[in-house]
């Protein structure tokens, strides 16, 4: 006890920095974005959120991923901008998504609709909320799927190519995306405002049904909570664009599927949107377990500087 007592002023600055990495590492902490493009063609991811996660915009060509670090309580939505041009500078526009930034990075603003939405809100000890919205309309598939969490942690998304079976009225950018009734025709019972801005009177449309029937674990219109809203706990997320354009998922698809948890208004093609979703979801993991494991052998660190900070403290308080 004399070393202790006689080298307090050694350990001070010692129980100071063992405090800031303990909650260095509590702030830190939160959930991990990967973005894994399987298109055939290279998309321009766009984030959207506070605090910014180091960028607002960037490439992602065929077959590559990126990845982002966000801290609990982060909210924002992600999306994918297809048919860009960017010159040597970084400037240019993009056919579908696009944020108007005219820049590869958005720079606070979100996508122009129609576009394929994935939508966060991570919890600060608590559950987090996530979806993948076709309210603005939908411009390219898009899976979520979820790593190292606790609770329900479902896969979510929407793997149809909805721009083949898009009605005429509601097409744009030469095929290349699907408008909402919403966006095609600005009426209150589409857009759920005015005397429609409430559950009650704003009712799913014939062309929500067509999203919500293509996409079933996608939103397909303001008020479709109760299928469409999913939780998990701690997590890491990979958001995949153009899920099924891998061998293997085709494969998966079309070797089909039991699964018979999810029925909700799915038609034919809810099998294998089923199929895709979990097959999305295994690989998910596989290519993610090793940052969980990161993740939990960092929890056990900061957990042992407690308690080393916790003697520390015993030692200088009661002498």
């Amino acid at each position: 006890m004399g070393l202790f007592l006689n080298n307090q002023h050694y350990l001070q600055p010692i129980l100071c920095f063992l405090i800031f990495l303990v909650f260095k590492g509590v702030l830190v902490s939160g959930a991990t974005f990967t973005f894994l493009n399987k298109c055939d063609y290279t998309a321009w991811p766009g984030i959207y959120g506070k605090p910014e996660l180091g960028t607002t915009g960037f490439q992602l060509t065929k077959g590559t991923s990126r990845t982002f670090q966000a801290p609990t309580g982060w909210s924002g939505r992600f999306w994918a901008r297809t048919g860009c041009q960017f010159d040597d500078s970084g400037h240019g526009t993009c056919l579908t998504a696009d944020c108007g930034s005219g820049e590869i990075s958005c720079n606070g603003a979100t996508a122009s609709p129609p576009a394929t939405l994935a939508e966060f809100t991570l919890g600060t000890g608590s559950l987090d909320f996530y979806d993948v919205s076709l309210v603005d309309g939908y411009n390219l598939p898009m899976l979520v799927t979820t790593s190292g969490g606790t609770g329900t942690c479902a896969v979510t998304g929407c793997s149809t190519d909805i721009n083949k079976k898009c009605p005429s009225e509601l097409k744009v950018a030469n095929g290349g995306a699907c408008n909402s009734a919403c966006g095609a025709f600005g009426k209150a019972e589409y857009c759920c405002n005015g005397a429609f801005s409430n559950p009650d009177t704003c009712k799913p449309s014939v062309y929500s049904e067509m999203f919500k029937s293509a996409c079933p674990k996608s939103y397909s219109y303001a008020y479709d909570d109760a299928t469409s809203t999913f939780t998990c706990a701690g997590a890491d997320y990979t958001i995949t664009f153009c899920p099924s354009s891998t061998p293997s998922l085709k494969s998966a698809t079309d070797s089909g599927s039991n699964d018979t948890k999810e029925t909700g208004n799915s038609a034919s093609g809810g099998g294998s949107e089923q199929s895709e979703l979990a097959s999305a979801s295994w690989m998910a993991y596989m290519a993610t377990a090793s940052e969980a494991s990161t993740r939990s052998g960092t929890s056990m660190v900061s957990l042992l500087l407690l308690v080393v900070v916790g003697f520390i403290f015993n030692v200088l308080v009661f002498r």
